[in-house]
């Protein structure tokens, strides 16, 4: 008895125990759990922090290191869309975005469509009517005269400034980016100055041909000349336009600026010598700079035009002379093609000299961007309208030119026809060589 009273004191001491532990572990729990809540309340009440952002301590920390300024977005909690295409133009991995001026429609991309669309009808007319005249004059054995060969090369050098050239400086001005950078900024100008020096001295050449022409025995008012002589010739006129243009390429460089606004680069050419270049050769072309306007003026305007303009007086004076009438009337002709050729020129160039006196001699606010561009397209509009003004006044390139549109809508209509009377022909004649000796020697107006 005694033995299971001790026994069942034992036991309930242990129960005892046992409760009481438990009751004081979910008091702990409970406390534990308020404190926790608590906890919540707390730092719900404090003022949130965004992601990415600093408090006030963390910027004057980061004011004293010297940090720079973290960007904050915007209160409205869209994105910003600047800023994003800020990050993405200085991205490492995505390449600089482009500035597109035909989207969105609005007043300002008008002038770009304007521009575009008289580039495309510029260069369409330009690209068709060069190749008229440089393939005319290269399948025409009758038009193998110095005074052909230089308007086909006039043709050649236009046709490669408008393939080249106008693409660049459309681009340019829709993106506000700079084709193949510093290249096609220093390339462009040259080839636009070459252009003028090409069409200044083929002009002043043109008034010689006219010259020994009438005065020379020959009654052809184009004499076929030999390859050598004509060869001679065009050679002095490209080689001494494209070293006197040589200036232009140590003369440009390619300035690049970001906006603002959107964060975007635009580049500019700007007439600045480099200063990493010899001494000698940047004092030269320091002294070109300073004298382009004079040089431009004196060399690409007035000597062309008085050339011309006097040359034509003296054929007018010497072709009234004489008595053969169709050789003057022919004489007269060419010699006011001359004149066409050179009054179109002057027209196209003259936008270039006065920009240059205005930005130099006055105080005027002007756009030089927008000055540049139509002096740009007046060049462009000239290496468009020289084949055209050719193909309308001269009669034998005019003819060919018809001829050859003529031959190429009837071999259309006639393919048909001629396989169908192939087998017949063959079967009534023999095959013979469509020119003997005799025919080989006439001469062709075109090819076909």
């Amino acid at each position: 008895m005694k033995l299971s009273k001790v026994l069942f004191d034992s036991f309930l001491f242990l129960l005892f125990f046992h409760l009481s532990n438990i009751k004081t572990s979910a008091c702990n729990e409970e406390s534990r759990h308020t404190a926790a809540v608590q906890s919540v309340k707390h730092a719900a009440a404090k003022p949130r922090v965004r992601r990415g952002s600093q408090g006030e301590g963390s910027k004057k920390d980061a004011g004293n290191l010297g940090y720079p300024r973290l960007i904050y977005s915007p209160t409205t909690g869209l994105p910003n869309v600047n800023q994003m295409q800020n990050d993405s133009s200085q991205s490492p991995t995505w390449g600089p975005k482009l500035k597109n001026s035909l989207y969105p429609l609005s007043e300002n991309s008008l002038s770009a469509y304007g521009v575009l669309l008289l580039s495309l009808v510029v260069f369409a007319v330009g690209i068709v009517g060069n190749l008229s005249i440089m393939c005319i004059v290269w399948h025409s054995m009758s038009m193998k005269s110095a005074w052909d060969s230089i308007l086909a090369g006039v043709a050649l050098w236009d046709f490669l400034l408008l393939f080249f050239c106008l693409p660049v400086v459309v681009f340019q001005e829709i993106t506000h980016r700079r084709l193949l950078g510093v290249l096609s900024c220093r390339i462009v100008p040259y080839m636009e100055v070459s252009s003028l020096g090409i069409t200044t001295f083929s002009l002043c050449a043109l008034g010689i041909d006219r010259f020994q022409s009438i005065t020379s025995s020959q009654l052809s008012p184009r004499p076929v000349e030999q390859c050598q002589s004509i060869l001679g010739k065009v050679s002095v006129i490209w080689i001494g336009s494209l070293t006197l243009a040589l200036p232009e390429i140590l003369l440009w460089q390619l300035n690049q600026e970001r906006s603002p606004v959107s964060g975007l680069i635009s580049d500019f050419c700007v007439m600045h010598p480099s200063p990493d270049q010899l001494p000698v050769l940047h004092s030269l072309v320091l002294t070109y700079k300073h004298a382009r306007m004079w040089w431009f003026l004196g060399c690409y305007f007035c000597l062309p035009l008085l050339f011309t303009m006097t040359s034509l007086l003296v054929t007018l004076r010497i072709v009234g002379n004489t008595k053969n009438m169709k050789n003057s009337q022919c004489q007269r002709q060419l010699s006011w093609i001359v004149a066409g050729l050179a009054i179109v020129y002057g027209v196209c160039i003259l936008p270039e000299n006065i920009t240059n006196i205005l930005v130099a001699y006055t105080s005027l606010d002007l756009p030089e961007n927008l000055l540049t561009l139509i002096t740009q397209f007046f060049l462009f509009l000239k290496s468009a309208v020289t084949p055209v003004l050719l193909l309308c006044t001269s009669k034998p390139l005019g003819q060919a030119f018809l001829d050859c549109c003529c031959c190429c809508c009837d071999d259309e209509g006639k393919t048909s026809a001629a396989s169908d009377d192939a087998d017949n022909s063959t079967k009534l004649e023999p095959l013979h060589p469509p020119y003997s000796g005799n025919d080989a020697a006439l001469q062709l107006g075109t090819p076909c």
